[in-house]
């Protein structure tokens, strides 16, 4: 979607979506609308650097166009202000109808999965103004991380870092009657500490919907603990070790596992879930632990859109737009149970609908142990901060490769001894499950690497016995 700038949030939209509607004269037609809020504070070496404030209006239309060889469909996106928008509204929905009649029959559409989704009961208020969020919502976060600067220009630490809040209020109508709106906030804070001379770092990151539940005394502490061990630095080749990947690091190797479970992919040959001699691998043993790997938009804490926006058909349907969604196991009690599927695609190879939903969780039924306790019980091995900087390097198989980042640390008895050299790693998460020896309690995370796209996940410790650093890599 293409963004416009304007001077406040609030009312508007709605009319925006309804006249866009009005104007069409395609067979059927979606709007999809978002209304934006943004604020944020950057700091760096214990100083407030920057604060904003933002707020963005988005507006998609999607025309369908049926004839006797299927529907052919056209989305286009475009600035629409509030007021007085109805040269815009025109210009955009005649395009939207122009690229649906240039655009050859949807391979999506073959069948009776094509039609819209009727209406049925809202969500939300749809003429409530959109919700907003504002520099406010750091009230109580913003005293605190000022008097985590004196603290740490008292101890000799350097804090580098930001924390931004988003509300989105998304507004979904349609041709059939339906009207649908989901207000969802989001928060993210990231923090870096350093020695002074800059040659120990270390990280920590949370996830969070209205920062009341942001401590930042304990953030800070978490970061002051692992900066004091690294002061011992111990040197180790590459190699197999035993390794505690942290929730952070878990979350980042999930979700992009999680993004690759097309059932369309799979079933065509094409990605990991692919069985051998066609079909998917669904109810395949994935892991000999009890683990359970789902998304559901009511988690608590992590509670996202309830129902599916589809800007344009690839994995899933422009022509799913509204579905309901529903709490999914994708591996359930270590099998694989479920891969996200378009209703068309669902009616061509005989199973069931499934949509991806913007979170992920994972738990293990025996999973009770926090990272301290897993430390603990750890004779020698390391312990992962977070990663970054993964990349696929082969679908079949999903081997991703990736670099540690802000302290990898040496077990030895239970205790951490130092800090190490960093790595190059290559593993694929699907392995990685099958080689799990031990999962600790799920808690809440901030995926490092996917952040920017992906915040609601929660995560247990996993204990990997023969983690697979391929390479030393001179990254600090």
């Amino acid at each position: 979607m293409s963004e416009q700038r304007t001077g406040s949030a609030g009312g508007g939209i709605q009319q925006l979506v309804e006249r866009a509607l009005a104007l069409s004269t395609a067979d059927d037609c979606i709007v999809i609308a978002e209304e934006r809020t943004e604020a944020n504070l950057r700091w760096a070496a214990n100083s407030l650097t920057t604060n904003g404030q933002m707020h963005t209006t988005k507006l998609m239309v999607i025309s369908i166009l049926r004839g006797a060889d299927g529907a052919s469909v056209g989305t286009v996106s475009g600035p629409v202000s509030v007021a007085g928008a109805d040269t815009e509204l025109t210009a955009l929905v005649r395009a939207a109808e122009d690229a649906a009649r240039a655009a050859g029959p949807a391979d999506d559409a073959a069948d009776d999965a094509a039609e819209l989704v009727p209406p049925y009961e809202p969500n939300g208020d749809w003429d409530a103004p959109a919700a907003v969020t504002g520099i406010d919502v750091f009230a109580d976060f913003a005293p605190a991380l000022g008097a985590a600067f004196a603290r740490a220009r008292r101890d000799g630490v350097l804090l580098f870092g930001f924390a931004e809040h988003v509300m989105s209020s998304i507004f979904m109508a349609s041709s059939t009657g339906l009207r649908l709106r989901h207000d969802q906030p989001t928060g993210r804070l990231e923090v870096n500490g350093k020695s002074a001379d800059l040659t120990r770092s270390a990280w920590v990151g949370q996830a969070t919907r209205d920062f009341t539940d942001v401590d930042v005394a304990a953030v800070t502490a978490d970061l002051d603990r692992r900066l004091e061990w690294a002061r011992n630095r111990v040197e180790l080749p590459a190699g197999r070790y035993e390794t505690l990947l942290p929730p952070t690091a878990v979350a980042d190797l999930m979700i992009y596992l999680y993004w690759t479970a097309s059932a369309r992919d799979a079933d065509e040959g094409r990605s990991v879930f692919s069985a051998r001699g066609g079909g998917n691998r669904i109810g395949t043993r994935i892991t000999e632990q009890p683990l359970t790997l789902y998304s559901d938009p009511a988690a608590p804490g992590l509670q996202c859109l309830p129902f599916q926006v589809t800007p344009v058909s690839q994995d899933e349907s422009v022509f799913d737009n509204g579905t309901p969604a529903e709490r999914t196991d994708w591996i359930r009690d270590g099998e694989l149970a479920n891969l996200y599927r378009s209703r068309s695609w669902a009616r061509r190879t005989g199973a069931e609908h499934r949509q991806m939903i913007d979170n992920l969780l994972l738990v293990s039924s025996q999973g009770s142990k926090s990272l301290d306790e897993m430390i603990a019980g750890t004779r020698r091995g390391l312990l992962v901060t977070c990663l970054w900087y993964i990349r696929v390097v082969d679908p079949q198989t999903l081997l991703l490769t990736g670099l540690t980042r802000d302290g990898v640390y040496l077990i030895e008895d239970g205790e951490v001894r130092g800090v190490v050299n960093n790595f190059r790693f290559n593993e694929s998460p699907l392995d990685l499950l099958a080689r799990v020896s031990e999962a600790g309690a799920t808690a809440p995370t901030l995926p490092r690497e996917w952040s920017d796209d992906f915040t609601r996940a929660a995560m247990p410790v996993l204990r990997i016995p023969d983690f697979n650093m391929s390479t030393v890599s001179q990254a600090s």
